[in-house]
This record gives structure tokens, sequence and C-alpha cells, in this order.
């Protein structure tokens, strides 16, 4: 994949324009300035994240233990925040969590988010952004090939906790939510396995 520098500031204009007005721009991030201009996700991306949002809206958003989101501004600051902000693919932010609602974005981490890789992008190079803001847990939905990777707030850095592959995945434990995380083979393609830590729900993602 080849970057591209627009140095044209008409065109650099038109083209935020138009992506403004398509809403085409939904999943567009800054970074320190850098406008990151991503495409719309497939549809099976949209699948996991819609999925996940739903499981995590069930046992802690509908109960107000906190808000779950499938996509939000997150940024460092409260003003100028357009000029450094991440958008995880969900997120969830616990009652008793330190982020701030400033209705739209959200200043310093949420507790929880999920970030589903798709080719080219750079989420794992968010990392050091979410643990500066506080997130204080961070699972990543790798699918090329299939790897789940739960990442934990240790020392003011996010640092690998576990991982999960076929064909034995092992169980991922979240400290921060009330679920575990294993990928698990299917016919179609692998499934993330979510158990609900009272045992008594569990979905295939």
């Amino acid at each position: 994949m080849m970057a591209t520098l627009i140095m044209d500031r008409a065109l650099e204009g038109r083209l935020r324009a138009e992506r403004a007005e398509s809403g085409s721009d939904r999943y567009d991030e800054v970074w320190e300035g850098t406008t990151m201009m991503a495409p719309m996700p497939n549809i099976e991306h949209q699948d996991l994240v819609n999925r996940l949002a739903t499981i995590f809206q069930e046992i802690i958003g509908w109960p107000e233990l906190g808000i779950v989101l499938p996509g939000c501004n997150v940024s460092d600051r409260k003003e100028d925040w357009q000029e450094n902000y991440r958008v995880p693919d969900v997120a969830v932010v616990l009652s008793e969590g330190g982020a701030q609602n400033l209705d739209t974005h959200w200043c310093g981490g949420p507790d929880f988010v999920v970030e589903v890789v798709s080719r080219d992008d750079k989420t794992r190079e968010k990392l050091p952004f979410y643990a500066a803001v506080g997130v204080r847990e961070l699972l990543v939905v790798d699918r090329a090939p299939w790897r789940l990777e739960l990442y934990r707030l240790v020392d003011r850095q996010l640092t690998l906790a576990g991982t999960s592959e076929l064909p034995n995945g092992e169980p991922l434990n979240s400290e921060i939510l009330p679920f575990t995380f294993c990928l698990v083979s299917s016919p179609l393609r692998p499934r993330i396995h979510v158990v609900n830590a009272d045992g008594e729900k569990e979905w295939h993602v």
C-alpha cells in the first residue's frame, strides 16, 4: 500500500467535504494533526462489531452499568479534540470509569475497547494512545490469520495478557467486563465464543 500526501489545500478541502457529505469519513481518525482516512469496513467486520456490541449492551448497557457504543470519538483533550482522536470499533465506558462524556467525544479512555483488524489498518499502532488515555483493556480481533489478543493496562502500558488461536483456543478472561473470549472452529469461519462470567449465557460471534 502506498501512502498519499496531499499538498494541494483546495484538493484537500474538496476531498474532506466529499467524504463528510457521503458519510465515508465516519471512520476517519486524526493522529496528532494528521488525518487517517479509513475505508468503510467490510460486511464481516461490521457484523462482528454489531454482535459484540449487542452482547455488551445486554449485560452492561441495559442494566445501566455503563455505556456501550459501536464506535465513538476518543481524545486526550477537552478542547481542540479533533486534532487528536481515535475511533475504536466498540467502546464500553463503565459507570465508575474515568472517561468524561463531552457529547462530541470521550476525553480519556473507555474502560474496554475492541478493535477488529482490517487490511492495511494500524490497529496495533493505536496501543500507545489507548494506554495514554487510560483504556484498561483492549481486545484485538485479527482475521488474517484469525487470532484474539487481549491487552491489559499495566504500568501505563497496554501489555499482552493472552492470545486465543486455533485449533485449541485458550480462553481470555477479562478483568474489566464479566466475560471470557475464546476462538473456536466453525464451518464458515472461526467464531468468538463469549461466555458471561456467571456461566448462564454464552454466544458464538
